[in-house]
C-alpha cells in the first residue's frame, strides 16, 4: 500500500510536501534509488508484518514501488503518538471528582469511587479508554493497571505496555508475594499468547492474516509499577529492579508529585503524612529526606552500598517516573551528579487539575532528561488527547518550539520505552504506526499539529489502516 499525503512528517527531516509513504509486510532496504537490484525487488521476507518500507517524494515512492494507492488529500501524516503514562482503568471516573484541596483528599476520593466499580466496570472502563485514545491519534500507550488478571480479557486495539501497579502499604512484609505473583502471572499470559501464536500457525486464514494476527500479539508488553514511596515499600521497589535485571523489563512509579508528598517525606508532617499515618503505613522513613533522595537511595543510585545498581548499557536506567512536579534545589545538585538518568513523564492537564506547582522543564531538560508526555487518568483529567496534552504544554513553555513538543509524543516515549529503533518516526523498517490529521497551508505546519482539536481522521496501526472518512483509492 501506497499512501499518500499533502505532507509527511517523519520527525528525521524536514516534512516531506507531497509525500507518500509505503506499507507492507515486508520490508525493503534503504539503498539509494535506481540502484540495481530495484527497490521494489529488495523484500526482506523475514520482516514483521505492518512495516514502514520507503518514505519520500509521491512521485519518486510511485516510480520506485508497486502498491494499491491510497489518497489522504490535504493531510498531514505524522507518527503514531504515545502515551507515556496513562490508567485505562478510571476512564469511567471521567468528571466524578471535582478538583480537591489536598492530594490526601483526592486519595479518599478516588478510593471511594473505586469501592463503587465491579469487574466489569472495569472491564468496560478500560476498552473504552483504548478507543478513545485510539481516536486522538495515540498509537501506543504505557498503561499503568491495578488489575492485571483481566490483561487475557482485553483485546487491546494498539500497542501497549502493561504496568501492573504494585502497592503493599498495608503489608510491607509480603513485597516479594506481590512481586512474585504478578510475574507468575505475567509469565502465564505471555505462555498464552506463545500459544495462541503457534495455533495461527495452523489456522485456516490467509498468510498476510496470520502474519497481521502474530505482529498484533508482539505489541503487549509487560513491565513493573511499584505505585510510589508513600504506597511501596522499599523492598517492594527492589524485587521489581532485582525483576528487571534478570528479565530486561521496565520499571515506572510516581515520584515527587504533589507538595503533600514533598512534606510527608522531608518535614514528616501535612495532609498525606498524616493520611498514610492513619491507615496504619510504616513512617519511619520520613523526616529526612526529599522524595527523590528516597528514591534514589532506594533504587541504589544514591550512594547506598547496600547492593548494586541496575547496569545497563545505554544512556538511561531502565525506569519511567511520573510527574517529578516537587523538586528542591538539593534535587537538583542530585540530579546533576547521578550516576545515570531516568526518562521522565510530564502529564500537564493532570497537573493543572491538582494545581501543582510548576513543572521544572528547563532545568530538567538542560540537565539532558528525556522528557515525555502523557494524559494520566481520567480521574484527573478531560480526554485522552495527546494532542490536548502538547497544547496545555505549551502554555505553560511557549517558549518551546512546536516540532519539539511533537517529540515529547513520538521520538522521546519511544526512547523511554526502548523502542527508539521501531517507532515514534516515519522510517523504514519502521512500524506502520500512522496518523493523518487535516493541514492548511499557513507558514508553522508544526504550530498547526500541536494546535490540531478533534480526533484524526486516519489510524494505521501495525499496518492495519482504519478510518473516519472516506478516502480516494487510485489506481
Amino acid at each position: 500500500m501506497i499512501i499518500r499525503a499533502r505532507t509527511v512528517v517523519t520527525m528525521d527531516e524536514p516534512p516531506i510536501e507531497n509525500g507518500a509513504v509505503v506499507v507492507s509486510g515486508n520490508r525493503i532496504d534503504d539503498s539509494p534509488s535506481g540502484s540495481s537490484p530495484s527497490r521494489a525487488a529488495r523484500l526482506c521476507r523475514a520482516a514483521p508484518a505492518g512495516s514502514v518500507v520507503d518514505v519520500g517524494k509521491f512521485d519518486e515512492i510511485k516510480r520506485d514501488n508497486a502498491g494499491q494507492i491510497v489518497d489522504l488529500g490535504e493531510h498531514a501524516l505524522l507518527p503514531g503518538l504515545i502515551n507515556a503514562h496513562c490508567h485505562l482503568d478510571y476512564t469511567c471516573l471521567r468528571g466524578k471528582i471535582p478538583p480537591p484541596k489536598t492530594f490526601a483528599d483526592w486519595i479518599r476520593a478516588i478510593n471511594a469511587e473505586k469501592a463503587r466499580l465491579s469487574t466489569k466496570n472495569y472491564l468496560s472502563s478500560i476498552n473504552e479508554g483504548f478507543a478513545e485514545a485510539k481516536r486522538f491519534g495515540t498509537t501506543t500507550i504505557a498503561n499503568l493497571t491495578a488489575f492485571p488478571d483481566l490483561i487475557p480479557q482485553i483485546h487491546a486495539p494498539i500497542c501497549t505496555w502493561w504496568f501492573p501497579e504494585l502497592i503493599d502499604v498495608r503489608a510491607p512484609k509480603h513485597a516479594n508475594e506481590i512481586v512474585d505473583l504478578v510475574r507468575r502471572r505475567t509469565d502465564s499470559l505471555r505462555r498464552a499468547i506463545e500459544s495462541l501464536r503457534s495455533a495461527l500457525e495452523f489456522a485456516d486464514m490467509s498468510a498476510l492474516s496470520k502474519r497481521r494476527r502474530v505482529a498484533a500479539l508482539q505489541t503487549q508488553h509487560w513491565g513493573l509499577a511499584p505505585h510510589a514511596l508513600f504506597t511501596a515499600s522499599k523492598n517492594l521497589y527492589e524485587r521489581c529492579e532485582e525483576i528487571a535485571r534478570r528479565r530486561n523489563v521496565l520499571l515506572t512509579t510516581h515520584l515527587a508529585e504533589s507538595r503533600e508528598e514533598m512534606e510527608m517525606f522531608r518535614d514528616a508532617s501535612g495532609p498525606l503524612y498524616e493520611f498514610m499515618n492513619g491507615i496504619g503505613r510504616p513512617m519511619d522513613d520520613c523526616g529526612n529526606e526529599t522524595p527523590l533522595e528516597r528514591f534514589l537511595d532506594v533504587i541504589g543510585r544514591g550512594g547506598s552500598p547496600n547492593r548494586p545498581p541496575i547496569e545497563v548499557n545505554r544512556p538511561y536506567l531502565p525506569w519511567i517516573v511520573a510527574h517529578l512536579n516537587e523538586l528542591a534545589e538539593s534535587d537538583f545538585e542530585l540530579l546533576q551528579n547521578a550516576k545515570g538518568q531516568f526518562h521522565v513523564v510530564h502529564c500537564p492537564r493532570s497537573h493543572d487539575y491538582f494545581k501543582h506547582n510548576q513543572f521544572p522543564f528547563q532545568r530538567l531538560d538542560s540537565l539532558g532528561f528525556n522528557i515525555c508526555l502523557g494524559t494520566d487518568s481520567l480521574a484527573s483529567n478531560e480526554s485522552l488527547s495527546l494532542f490536548a496534552e502538547m497544547r496545555a504544554f505549551q502554555r505553560s513553555e511557549p517558549g518551546i518550539s512546536p516540532d519539539e513538543i511533537l517529540k515529547m509524543v513520538t521520538v522521546n516515549p519511544a526512547m523511554a520505552l526502548h523502542q527508539e529503533n521501531m517507532i515514534g518516526r516515519i522510517r523504514p523498517g519502521f512500524c506502520a504506526d500512522l496518523i493523518a490529521i487535516p493541514c492548511g497551508r499557513g507558514p508553522d505546519l508544526f504550530e498547526e499539529i500541536v494546535g490540531f482539536d478533534g480526533q484524526v481522521d486516519s489510524v494505521m496501526v501495525n499496518g492495519e489502516l482504519q478510518t473516519i472518512h472516506p478516502l480516494r483509492l487510485m489506481l
